[in-house]
């Protein structure tokens, strides 16, 4: 049975800063530049699932349920908030706030709650029009 992809966009506006709490603050600046700091971004984060066409759903899966999951684990989760503060995963001493530690986030917290039949394809999240990471699950 032949697969297609659904991508969804969403964006959101959060604060965030990059730095390891084991380092002094001249390391962290060194290293990590602006970032350092916090600093906010308009993020746009792009989900694709995967699956066979469900004519129930009308597509891969029901856009309404990709909306309502994308809003729980993602809008709700960090639009308008300070990421390191919100989300214990990246507090400092934790995970470092970085775009591509954003994405494996999303996958996991999203993997798990797709529909039967559903696979994610990929998360993409974008912090500026020259900056992006992709996750395709790899281990």
């Amino acid at each position: 049975m032949p697969i297609s992809y659904l991508t969804r966009i969403v964006e959101f506006t959060a604060t965030h800063r990059i730095r390891r709490a084991d380092w002094p603050a001249e390391r962290n600046a060194l290293e990590f530049g602006k970032a350092a700091v916090d600093h906010g971004h308009r993020y746009q984060c792009r989900v694709t699932v995967k699956g066979a066409l469900a004519p129930e759903a009308g597509g891969v899966m029901s856009l309404v349920s990709l909306d309502a999951l994308l809003a729980e684990e993602i809008t709700a989760r960090f639009d308008g908030r300070h990421i390191n503060e919100a989300v214990p995963e990246f507090a400092d001493g934790a995970r470092l706030a970085t775009g591509e530690a954003l994405a494996q986030y999303v996958w996991q917290r999203l993997a798990r709650r797709l529909p039967p039949g559903v696979k994610l394809h990929a998360v993409r999240v974008q912090e500026g029009p020259h900056l992006y990471s992709e996750y395709f699950g790899e281990a």
